[in-house]
């Protein structure tokens, strides 16, 4: 297992070392802007990085069955898409189209859909028509693309809550005693560590630099919701509830939900870029993206903890469903005021300027 482990790291950053220079010729490449503050060009291929080492590693160290074919069939539509897009700058719609186009062939092709919802209302579970189903899993899809695509704002973030996902979602395989599915959860994890060292500039400073794009954080958030669809809608028996899925995912679904909500309250689409993300809001209250990255990190950590933890003690799940409810609704009512309560805090410790005049005109 070791070895698997080891071929696996080295090829993710064989990859990265590769795929950097092809992406300077072709310009795949994230130049500065005015939403975009980091310095130079910067190769935009740790995302492809990470699908070549997972394709690679899946048929070498994995049994080529039909969903592995149908994973991976899906996966480089949207990488593809996702490469395309990070060349060319495509539409959302176009994108939404795509996504919803893979959603229905991992439904129809590998009958992988969201039907029961769990106990979240009591002693009844919740079982979804065809249609509905339907429906909910598209959403479902489309939802968590765009909820990964949304926190990779700075270095090692996406990297960093993908790790928490990932590792979460294979201990709870593990204790399932699904080996195959916690392996596939310890080989991404494994895949993504050269991409979070070079993205942050570690061991080999700034000039071997590297961004996920939009290719990878499509590809994450894909394998994600594929994974908790394994996890959770299983027929004979569930590694996870369907609720748990909800706090393993916990912070990167309540930031776009909360930022897609702050948008269309402004009257603007709720795919348009802005600076107002939990790492953005982190940073103007004057923390440093290492600490941004540590406290949104750990922040996600505790939550999926608490997933972990009440999944395993059997806690019932209108309990975590109400307790989820009652986070997010925390969590959006600080972010609704986000700007009084940073103005206050640097009053709190003499800090004015910038910030403030900022605050002023978000209101």
């Amino acid at each position: 297992m070791t070895h698997a482990f080891l071929f696996v790291f080295t090829l993710s950053f064989c990859c990265l070392f590769i795929l950097r220079k092809v992406a300077k010729r072709i310009g795949l490449v994230d130049k500065p802007n005015a939403r975009k503050h980091h310095q130079g060009v910067i190769p935009l291929i740790g995302g492809v990085s990470i699908f070549i080492t997972l394709f690679i590693s899946l048929i070498l160290f994995s049994s080529f069955e039909r969903d592995v074919v149908l994973f991976l069939g899906c996966a480089t539509i949207l990488v593809i898409t996702g490469v395309v897009d990070d060349r060319y700058d495509i539409s959302f719609k176009l994108r939404l189209v795509i996504q919803a186009g893979v959603s229905l062939a991992m439904m129809l092709i590998g009958d992988k859909s969201l039907h029961s919802l769990g106990y979240l209302m009591g002693s009844e579970a919740i079982q979804l028509s065809p249609i509905a189903s339907g429906f909910i899993t598209i959403f479902a899809v489309i939802g968590a693309i765009n909820a990964f695509n949304m926190v990779d704002g700075i270095d090692g973030l996406l990297g960093g809550l993908a790790s928490v996902t990932f590792s979460a979602l294979g201990y709870l395989f593990f204790l399932d005693g699904n080996a195959d599915l916690a392996m596939v959860c310890a080989l991404l994890v494994t895949a993504m560590l050269p991409y979070i060292l070079l993205n942050l500039g570690f061991p080999l400073g700034r000039r071997f630099k590297v961004f996920m794009g939009d290719a990878g954080s499509i590809f994450i958030g894909f394998t994600v919701i594929w994974l908790l669809i394994e996890a959770t809608q299983v027929e004979q028996s569930t590694p996870i509830r369907p609720v748990t899925a909800l706090w393993l995912i916990a912070l990167p679904l309540m930031d776009m939900a909360t930022i897609m909500v702050r948008r269309m309250r402004k009257g603007q689409s709720p795919f348009k870029p802005d600076r107002e993300h939990l790492h953005h809001i982190c940073q103007r209250i004057g923390m440093t993206s290492n600490m941004s990255l540590f406290v949104i990190c750990l922040g996600a950590s505790i939550m999926a903890g608490i997933g972990i933890w009440s999944d395993v003690m059997r806690v019932d799940e209108s309990i975590m469903f109400t307790s989820f409810l009652v986070v997010f609704a925390m969590y959006f009512m600080v972010i609704s005021y986000i700007w009084k309560i940073t103005t206050w805090v640097h009053k709190l410790f003499g800090r004015t300027g910038p910030l403030q005049m900022e605050a002023e005109s978000q209101q």
